[in-house]
């Protein structure tokens, strides 16, 4: 099997690919053993700021010595530099908050996964016709299942995961899988600063089996 057919499917059988950073590199890795407790399988770890790199480098050392089959991505990649020390640094797969084209074309080039976000039916296109099949449609909140109805019927062959105001709720994961996601993309309404803060692990693992539990029956 090949590694984007492997991401994706690991991403579409948990239904949710969550998504965090913190500058704390040891809070880093206990979110991370947190979500692995609580049954997740692939996650993404957001570029964003300086620590970023070092953080991740030393969560994939955790993840290769403790945690079989967690598939780690990195998000916010935004240029082929940042996809290229990531991938040098262990990543499993890249997505991006837009679409970028020389990140695309590296990634079909040498098959990583990759999901790039799309606002409009013209980013959606361009990603289509560089070889990319998962669209991260973003931000979520600002589309709305609506829009992905809409446009669903144009795109058979691709994939969607909505990302940015995604809620934990059932009304809100309901409604984005009946306009037909594949997954959703949850970050601070699942992963808070408020419980990175307090160290709260228990409740992030919690939080966290409830909504995989969730979606699974949504999916039924």
């Amino acid at each position: 099997m090949s590694n984007t057919q492997k991401v994706t499917e690991a991403i579409v059988a948990q239904g949710i690919l969550p998504l965090y950073f913190n500058p704390d590199e040891s809070v880093s890795i206990e979110v991370l053993r947190a979500i692995y407790r609580a049954g997740i399988k692939a996650v993404e770890y957001t570029n964003r700021g300086e620590a970023a790199l070092k953080n991740f480098t030393a969560m994939v050392a955790v993840r290769n010595a403790e945690m079989p089959g967690l598939l780690m991505g990195v998000g916010t990649i935004k240029n082929l530099q940042h996809a290229e020390d990531y991938m040098a640094a262990g990543a499993d797969f890249l997505v991006s908050p837009g679409f970028v084209k020389e990140v695309a074309d590296y990634a079909v080039k040498n098959d990583i996964f990759y999901g790039p976000g799309c606002m409009t039916p013209t980013e959606i296109i361009a990603a289509e016709n560089a070889g990319i099949k998962f669209i991260k449609l973003f931000p979520g909140n600002m589309l709305g299942p609506e829009f992905l109805s809409g446009i669903k019927d144009i795109f058979p062959k691709l994939l969607f995961m909505p990302t940015g105001g995604v809620d934990t709720t059932k009304e809100n994961i309901e409604g984005w899988y009946n306009a037909g996601v594949c997954a959703v993309g949850m970050g601070s309404k699942l992963i808070s600063k408020k419980l990175m803060e307090a160290k709260d692990y228990t409740t992030i693992e919690n939080e966290t089996k409830t909504v995989l539990a969730l979606i699974q029956s949504i999916k039924k």
